[in-house]
């Protein structure tokens, strides 16, 4: 690798509306290897993704993130035949399960990986697993899906944090899958057990600590696997 593409520093740019780092080379120009180039949502985190340079924007394009109200008023979901009431963290019950999930795809389809992170008063449990060539949404619903199978308990609130407006939307709103009818079936017939069970939607990368370990799970997972 000659002098002019070697690694310079990072500057600001906005990808799919959201701000990012993006990687540059010695002159200050984007650093493309292999046709794309390393972006990061925070410098201090250790993963990162590469996309292809023209799916960039300036980072002015960047929408900025709304500040949280605790006057919105929460959104209705429904859930085994029960409207519920989308809560905030500080309204969850105190004996409340709370589950991050997430899937990742590299190449959508492509290798495929589950993060999972359990919080149960000042217990954890986090699971990274690789579940083989899969798309986007495949990852994200199994996710769920594992998460509910992990889960003993079924007398005890259960929340689920998810950025995935597809699983959130499949499995509380009656939206008809068009794809994956077997895994939405196999999901709500679990949630079926829960007494008290419901969804959170949560806006991804958006520094939310919880949900950016269960993405990093999901990640860590596939290129364990490609290693």
């Amino acid at each position: 690798m000659n002098d002019q593409h070697q690694a310079g520093s990072w500057k600001r740019m906005s990808f799919k509306s959201n701000k990012i780092w993006v990687q540059t080379d010695a002159n200050g120009d984007l650093l493309v290897e292999n046709g794309k180039v390393l972006i990061k949502y925070n410098l201090k985190q250790d993963y990162e993704y590469r996309v292809k340079p023209e799916s960039l924007k300036p980072e002015d394009q960047a929408i900025p993130a709304k500040k949280k109200s605790t006057s919105q008023q929460p959104s209705s979901i429904h859930q085994s035949g029960k409207i519920l009431k989308e809560t905030t963290e500080t309204d969850l019950p105190d004996n409340c399960i709370k589950i991050y999930t997430d899937g990742a795809s590299s190449g959508n389809p492509g290798p495929s990986g589950i993060g999972i992170l359990f919080i149960y008063g000042k217990n954890k449990k986090e699971i990274s697993s690789y579940i083989g060539m899969a798309t986007n949404n495949i990852a994200e619903l199994t996710a769920i899906k594992v998460a509910l199978e992990e889960l003993k308990r079924v007398d005890l609130p259960v929340r689920i944090f998810s950025d995935s407006s597809y699983s959130i939307g499949l499995l509380t709103k009656n939206w008809k899958p068009k794809k994956n009818q077997g895994l939405v079936f196999e999901i709500k017939t679990l949630m079926d057990k829960f007494s008290d069970l419901a969804f959170i939607k949560v806006k991804g990368h958006s520094g939310i600590k919880e949900n950016e370990m269960a993405d990093f799970l999901a990640t860590s997972a596939i290129k364990k696997d490609l290693l």
